[in-house]
């Protein structure tokens, strides 16, 4: 098994999709593991509630094994693209559903390198100032902004995600950018940042 490994490292998330739906558990392992955690950061980082995200993601990834027969390897989207559509989706449903804003979560406020405790502090705060300052952003522009500047899509990866077409998506990243810069202006020196 662990043999096969590297072959599957090399593959695409859509050949892996393919070999999945032809009945290979191992490249299921692998998509997961690549697939997963991005999936559980943008849900964590829209709703602002752990265990919901966790939910959200979870039940993302199955949509997606059972999209996986009818998968075609080379479509207009990538199997990452695709879950970033549903979980975008399942989210924009659950706070819809729930009435409720995005909150912060100190859960997801770990980091696999250990820095000083004051840099760990630096960090949090800066973390939870970020995310109050989403909270605050509409839905669109909240997860338009996560995609782009949190998770590192390209702005037709995102339209595709939010079904926008490109420009619409430049409009809510930017206003975005420009809402979180408001919340945060006068934050800077209380966040250790040079005035």
């Amino acid at each position: 098994m662990s043999g096969d490994a590297p072959t599957y490292a090399a593959l695409s998330d859509g050949a892996l999709m393919v070999l999945f739906a032809n009945g290979d558990p191992g490249a299921a392992r692998v998509l997961t593991a690549r697939l997963l955690p991005r999936a559980l950061g943008h849900a964590t980082r829209v709703l602002g509630d752990r265990a919901e995200a966790e939910d959200i993601a979870q039940e993302a990834m199955l949509r997606l094994w059972r999209a996986a027969a009818d998968w075609a390897q080379d479509g207009p989207a990538t199997p990452a693209t695709w879950l970033y559509r549903v979980v975008a989706n399942l989210c924009t449903d659950w706070l819809r559903k729930s009435g409720q804003s995005a909150l912060t979560d100190e859960a997801d406020r770990h980091s696999d390198t250990r820095p000083g405790v004051e840099a760990q502090m630096i960090a949090g705060d800066r973390m939870a100032a970020l995310d109050a300052a989403l909270a605050l952003l509409p839905e669109r522009q909240r997860q338009a902004v996560v995609l782009r500047h949190i998770e590192g899509l390209s702005n037709p990866e995102i339209a595709m995600i939010l079904d926008l077409g490109v420009e619409a998506v430049e409009s809510l990243t930017a206003r975005g950018k420009r809402a979180l810069s408001a919340a945060l202006s006068g934050k800077k020196e209380a966040l250790g940042y040079d005035s």
